[in-house]
């Protein structure tokens, strides 16, 4: 190398680095760990004035769905799709009995979301959305955007239990 290549190079400007990726960050392909299992996320659906995110993962054939929601401190939930049907959102009680669990509506909220990659809806859009839980502190999730509805039954997670392994 000679001498004024060595001389551009201590002169040149040097990309810097990328900044690590964050739970809250992360998008399709990257790859988490979720309670000692291994996830690609695949989709990613984000309600940017709740700063909350739904993140789609894929083990195998394996699909569940990781709620991510920024509050005073960041708040986990981990579903899988359950089968049920509700005919109109007008419809969706406050109590919901389902295999001898009792869930009570926790909350209840709409606004719009933003979708990247493979998630439950395809289109970005207005959302509304139905958080329940039972007294065993097991979850219940309603959400219902274009005429179609989704539902979810999960658990909380330790925020300890979720890593970013690997981003894109």
């Amino acid at each position: 190398m000679s001498l004024m290549k060595r001389i551009q190079n201590i002169f040149a400007k040097h990309e810097p680095p990328a900044p690590e990726k964050s739970i809250l960050t992360v998008g399709p392909g990257d790859v988490v760990d979720v309670s000692l299992v291994t996830y690609q996320v695949i989709g990613k659906a984000s309600n940017a004035s709740r700063k909350a995110t739904m993140l789609t993962l894929q083990d195998g054939t394996t699909i569940r769905y990781l709620y991510i929601e920024e509050r005073e401190k960041i708040v986990y939930h981990l579903y899988s799709v359950i089968d049920g049907r509700l005919d109109s959102i007008d419809e969706v009680p406050t109590t919901i009995e389902m295999d001898d669990v009792t869930y009570h509506l926790e909350e209840q909220y709409n606004g719009a979301i933003q979708t990247v990659g493979k998630a439950p809806f395809h289109t970005s859009g207005e959302q509304y959305i139905w958080q329940f839980q039972s007294d065993q502190r097991q979850l219940l999730r309603i959400e219902w955007q274009d005429g179609r509805f989704m539902l979810y039954e999960g658990e909380s997670v330790l925020p300890a239990d979720v890593q970013v392994l690997r981003g894109a």
